[in-house]
């Protein structure tokens, strides 16, 4: 392809990964020739704009036959094509078009398949994805509302109308880039579902299969969305029963995945594996985290899964804790977690001194931002292994406070667990539990990509062979950084 016509829809995915080649194996498409294929309201063509070991830009380009569409008459009701004019914005903007195209086009892609580099599927990657013409029917704002909390630093530059045009007031059109790292599938899967949202509009009928669909891609990310209802609302196309059906089963699957999740169990003793029961190994690690904010001079503390809130009444009895929040997944820990702490029945100033927030630990919140100190107590051997890198930037990149206080048990004590069955995890949910080689291993991996120094802390009486039954990771900001956090302040 010699030539790209601009009056075309064009999507590109550039990639800074070395070798940045890597991505026509990610995608299926080999970056030495153009790939056609055929759609039902047109057709879409793969190039590469850039092919090194540097940099690598795919591009889509979607052709939109919107004469063919009117004239063939595809809409279910026979009105004539969902769209009744021969001239439209079709051709040239993001729309439910593209989100068909990108199913049909990258599909191996968007469900995580790559013989080739199969260690490549689950790692975050540099990622920009850039949309030449975006409709967003509720401007900048809603573009960010969208991808922030799904980590991605939104570049929005809004088309100009023509003078002729200026009385009509702001165009709605944008040009968009969504740089961030992760990985390729998710990046494909928010586009293929946000598109549509933002253009609030689809060219096919909308019918109890969207919503399996809306369902089936948001599976790992839009349960905890912020802007979850607002995405169901406009996905499907404001038909208010199929909305509400969609985000009903969203908050069941997030209830019954809450323990699963982020261990939002609804009692908080399920939370502790009752093998540890016996030695008071929960009410060892909180009092080991209290201790380390209290040698940080730690004052605005967040407890990231706080349950039902044993750590937050601890923070709450010592006076010297002036800003504490408590986050967690699950409303019935929240609900619990209010009631215990009495928070209705608290002095005035006691009161503004806690707050309690429903949210994940997979998307960006900017409620947790600005802290000094945050707890993750035996939180994250409840997480599946492809949500911790998720996990990681929104603790360690977006959280970002000057201290953060990680536990998680040591898998090499289990042995010394009389009534624990070899080879058996110590509860049902967690995913997984590390050694003291792989925790560190983590620890120290995760705190070289974000600008953290780790140490560790055995959590328990120490064996000799096996070590503590849990350990604690201590990650603090690096001075320089701190210094430059400090002056912001």
């Amino acid at each position: 392809m010699d030539k790209v016509e601009l009056r075309n829809m064009l999507l590109t995915i550039t990639t800074t990964h070395a070798p940045a080649t890597d991505l026509g194996y990610l995608l299926h498409k080999n970056p030495a020739r153009v790939q056609s294929f055929d759609l039902s309201f047109g057709a879409a063509h793969v190039f590469y704009e850039e092919a090194n070991t540097e940099v690598c830009t795919a591009a889509l380009l979607l052709d939109v036959d919107v004469v063919g569409l009117v004239r063939n008459r595809r809409t279910p009701h026979g009105e004539g094509g969902t769209l009744q004019q021969y001239v439209n914005d079709r051709p040239y903007v993001a729309s439910s078009f593209l989100s068909v195209a990108l199913s049909r086009v990258f599909r191996s892609a968007m469900n995580g398949i790559c013989k080739e580099r199969a260690e490549l599927v689950e790692e975050a990657l540099p990622l920009e994805a850039r949309l030449a013409v975006v409709p967003c029917r509720g401007g900048e704002g809603l573009l960010r509302r969208l991808f922030e909390p799904l980590g991605y630093e939104v570049e929005a530059v809004r088309h100009e109308l023509d003078e002729e045009f200026s009385e009509w007031g702001e165009s709605s059109y944008f040009t968009v880039a969504l740089r961030g790292r992760v990985r390729l599938r998710d990046l494909l899967t928010h586009l293929y579902v946000l598109i549509p949202v933002l253009d609030n509009e689809k060219h096919y009928w909308v019918g109890d299969d969207e919503v399996e669909k809306l369902l089936r891609h948001g599976a790992e990310w839009l349960s905890g969305h912020p802007a979850r209802d607002e995405i169901a609302r406009r996905y499907l196309k404001h038909r208010s029963s199929l909305a509400r059906e969609a985000v009903a089963r969203l908050i069941e699957e997030d209830d019954v995945s809450s323990e699963t999740a982020e261990v939002q169990a609804a009692k908080i003793d399920e939370k502790e594996p009752e093998v540890e029961r016996a030695v008071g190994l929960h009410t060892q690690r909180l009092n080991a985290v209290l201790a380390v904010l209290k040698s940080v001079d730690a004052k605005r503390v967040v407890d990231l899964g706080c349950g039902e809130g044993k750590l937050l009444r601890l923070l709450l009895a010592d006076k010297s804790f002036t800003g504490i929040v408590g986050m967690d997944v699950s409303h019935r820990s929240l609900e619990i977690a209010h009631e215990r702490l009495n928070l209705e029945r608290l002095p005035e100033r006691q009161q503004e001194r806690i707050k309690l927030l429903h949210g994940s630990l997979m998307y960006r919140d900017r409620r947790l931002e600005g802290f000094d100190a945050a707890c993750v107590v035996e939180v994250i051997e409840h997480l599946d292994a492809p949500r911790l890198v998720a996990f990681e930037r929104v603790l360690f990149e977006f959280v970002r406070p000057d201290t953060i206080v990680l536990t998680t048990p040591n898998s090499e004590y289990n042995v010394r667990f009389e009534t624990l069955p070899e080879g058996k995890l110590r509860h049902k949910d967690h995913r997984f539990e590390w050694t003291r080689d792989e925790f560190e291993t983590w620890a120290n991996g995760a705190s070289n990509r974000f600008g953290y120094t780790a140490r560790f802390l055995p959590i328990g009486d120490e064996d000799s062979e096996v070590g503590a039954p849990s350990q604690m990771g201590v990650f603090t900001l690096k001075d320089e950084v701190g210094r430059m956090k400090a002056e912001v302040r």
